[in-house]
């Protein structure tokens, strides 16, 4: 964001830049500009994003393709300013698409297809990476040539209602029971439905950019294996590490968290001995973590006769190392299923 910052006050990117006093006033200056017809982004983190929580639902419930990225971070208290995925996992079910990205360059490519993906189903998307694991590291990344994008990613040139001061209209306005659940009831079939359309924008891309991120959804990795470690987000790097120098383990990592790729993890999971759900957050009162409540409901019964570990690991930024990930997958083949693993440096 100071980037982009600097860039408009230079006058190398033709847009409005809005300064505001919070996170709440950011999200909703969001919603006021890209229902008039704007193309729009910010970005956000950790409390920042529960500040939005109440707008993220009017975003989501007026249909408006707003993009934003959240550099993942802990929620307090007590204060904590480093990675995990407490703050997006508690927003799982506020209507947004929620892409998860491994490294920085999937990060660019990622946000490139947000706004393609958000425009076209008219739903917001949070493109979602790991705070200073991957929004302050220093790696080489190849940025798209400005002519192909705008060739991927034309002019944007809404062909549903905008607010125009000659034709007035009210956005969000005060509903009755029966068209709220109504309404409520499309913005789920317009979720379910944006499958078929990531799909097609992430073969689009691949086309067009040479890269390529699984089938959108997830990504297989060296997954012939009777064990599997599910994870998503940055530690994926690490885990393929593990996954590159043993013969009883491969991973499964989640791109698209919402919609929740059901289809996909039935076809890459079924028939496992062992599934390994590894993540950065908890379920409180649930006792296990939210990626695997959601894995084992969506699975039963195709998985019934599988081993399923919850891992929480990385809670606040603690450190996920090859030792521990290795740790974890030797003491799995004596675990119980359902047994939960809080993993610490």
């Amino acid at each position: 964001m100071e980037d982009l910052a600097k860039f408009a006050a230079d006058g190398k990117l033709k847009a409005k830049f809005l300064e505001v006093e919070s996170e709440f006033s950011a999200m909703s200056s969001m919603v006021g500009a890209v229902a008039a017809g704007s193309r729009v982004f910010t970005a956000t983190s950790s409390q920042g994003l529960a500040l939005m929580h109440e707008v993220l639902f009017a975003t989501s419930g007026m249909r408006l393709p707003v993009v934003m990225i959240v550099a993942n971070r802990a929620l307090s208290a007590p204060i904590n300013i480093w990675n995990d995925h407490s703050d997006t996992m508690a927003e799982r079910d506020s209507g947004w698409i929620q892409l998860y990205t491994e490294n920085v360059q999937e990060t660019v490519d990622t946000l490139i297809q947000a706004y393609k993906i958000a425009e076209k189903i008219l739903l917001p998307v949070m493109v979602c990476m790991d705070g200073f694991i991957l929004t302050h590291v220093i790696e080489p990344v190849d940025i798209p040539k400005q002519k192909d994008v705008d060739e991927f990613l034309p002019k944007y040139q809404p062909d549903h209602a905008v607010l125009d001061t000659e034709r007035p209209m009210t956005f969000g306005p005060f509903t009755y029971p029966e068209p709220y659940f109504d309404l409520k009831k499309d913005m789920e079939e317009a979720i379910q439905d944006s499958k078929d359309v990531i799909s097609e924008i992430n073969e689009e891309f691949a086309n067009k950019f040479k890269r390529k991120y699984g089938d959108g959804f997830i990504e297989e990795y060296k997954n012939d294996k009777d064990t599997v470690i599910v994870a998503l987000g940055s530690v994926c790097g690490t885990i393929k590490e593990v996954v590159d120098k043993r013969k009883d383990v491969g991973l499964v990592r989640i791109k698209c968290f919402r919609p929740f790729p059901t289809e996909e993890l039935i076809k890459s999971l079924k028939g496992k001995k062992t599934i390994i759900v590894l993540e950065k957050a908890f379920a409180y009162g649930l006792g296990v973590g939210p990626v695997f409540a959601e894995i084992r409901n969506a699975l039963y019964p195709f998985t019934e006769k599988s081993k399923f570990i919850s891992v929480i690991a990385g809670l606040g930024g603690v450190d996920i190392r090859v030792i521990q990930i290795n740790d974890v997958v030797d003491k799995s083949k004596q675990m119980k299923d359902g047994e939960v693993v809080w993993m610490k440096t």
